[in-house]
């Protein structure tokens, strides 16, 4: 019989680990691997795994919401590799969360969502420009001299009539084909963003997105104000006000209809560890998020090599981390050439006060021996350290 998910524990000693859908182990498709993920997880001293379940309008379960080609690959001569992880992990104490990419369509141009929502719902940039006019995903010249994507993929606009229905309905498609999953996880749950960073449309540089015609109708409609495009400034505050609003509503109907599906669902996001940059650039207010309960706990991805900014970001997420539940993201990828520098990371972050730790991510781990052997042994330490 399948596994029942298991019950949320409050956590500093919580610790999370990515798995990748499409990374170089694609675990979902080799169901020989499993066994080698879980006793990695367990070296690691992993409680959480957020196992990627959708990405790029590509579904590893059964829907016909989105494409579900994907979804064959998990079941191999009867065999169901997701189910057989779910289950394998929970006999060892190991929660499982359904990793969802919400906003994000990668280079996906014909997903299913877009033929069914039509192009309305891809993200418009301030001057009127779809991202699925884009050049490979990247802004049009003249303005790639001067501005690039943060992350080149086609984005969805979180304020396109219909998105929400349609998103809570795929992922409510998730949890009854798998109702033993602990979590339901969101990535790419915020806007895209430019390079350089913009902070806000007031300043009138840079370039936002979020503009197209349905939308300004929606706000006109919504607050009786016009929205800013193109060159005009006006109303721009409450512009932005009012996108941030959408994500959040966004964020609390996916949670609202999984947690109807699956109750105790423990529902997570990974976002922007920098918060200004968070609530001004990519309008996502995730703290906001967790007081409204809309989340359980918040991971930040606080990927970087300067151990001087991590050092600051933590006491940032320690103050935070006194009355929510946070999960510090570390990119562990980083350090393949360089597992001491990855183990200090993982030691001062687990030595901050009131918060646990997420690895990024197993794939990257799995294929550097030398990594993975240091972070175990840093695992084996603390459990040492603990029984003293």
């Amino acid at each position: 019989m399948p596994s029942e998910p298991l019950a949320s524990a409050p956590g500093p000693q919580r610790r999370g680990l990515w798995v990748l859908c499409e990374g170089s182990q694609r675990v979902l498709e080799h169901p020989d691997r499993v066994a080698v993920l879980l006793a990695d997880a367990e070296a690691l001293a992993v409680t959480d795994l957020f196992v990627q379940v959708y990405r790029g309008g590509r579904a590893w379960f059964p829907t016909a919401l989105a494409d579900a080609g994907p979804a064959a690959r998990v079941r191999i001569n009867g065999r169901d590799t997701l189910a057989e992880l779910i289950d394998g992990a929970h006999a060892r104490g190991i929660r499982v969360h359904a990793w969802v990419n919400v906003l994000s369509l990668s280079r996906n141009t014909e997903a299913p969502l877009l033929q069914r929502l039509g192009r309305q719902v891809a993200i418009v940039d301030q001057k009127g420009r779809s991202v699925l006019d884009y050049p490979d995903q990247e802004i049009p010249a003249p303005d790639r001299e001067w501005v690039r994507m943060g992350t080149p993929a086609v984005w969805l606009d979180p304020a396109a009539a219909g998105l929400d229905d349609y998103l809570a309905e795929v992922f409510g498609d998730l949890l009854r084909a798998y109702p033993t999953f602990d979590g339901l996880h969101l990535d790419y749950i915020r806007y895209a963003d430019a390079l350089p960073f913009a902070p806000g449309t007031r300043f009138g540089v840079g370039l936002g997105f979020g503009f197209g015609a349905e939308t300004r109708a929606r706000f006109r409609t919504d607050t009786g104000l016009e929205a800013p495009f193109q060159s005009s400034l006006r109303n721009a505050n409450a512009f932005d006000d009012w996108r941030r609003a959408q994500l959040s509503a966004l964020v609390g109907k996916i949670a609202q209809s999984a947690r109807q599906a699956r109750p105790g669902l423990q529902m997570s996001a990974a976002v922007i560890s920098d918060r200004e940059r968070a609530y001004l650039v990519d309008l996502q207010d995730w703290l906001g998020w967790l007081d409204a309960n809309a989340l359980d706990f918040a991971v930040p991805m606080l990927y970087t090599r300067d151990h001087v900014r991590l050092g600051h970001q933590l006491e940032a997420m320690a103050a935070h981390g006194k009355s929510r539940e946070l999960l510090i993201g570390l990119g562990s990828w980083l350090f393949a050439g360089a597992p001491a520098d990855g183990v200090a990371q993982l030691r001062a972050a687990t030595d901050t006060p009131g918060i646990g730790t997420a690895l990024f991510s197993w794939d990257a781990i799995r294929e550097t021996p030398a990594l993975l052997n240091a972070l175990a042994s840093e695992a084996a330490r603390e459990r040492s350290a603990a029984t003293r």
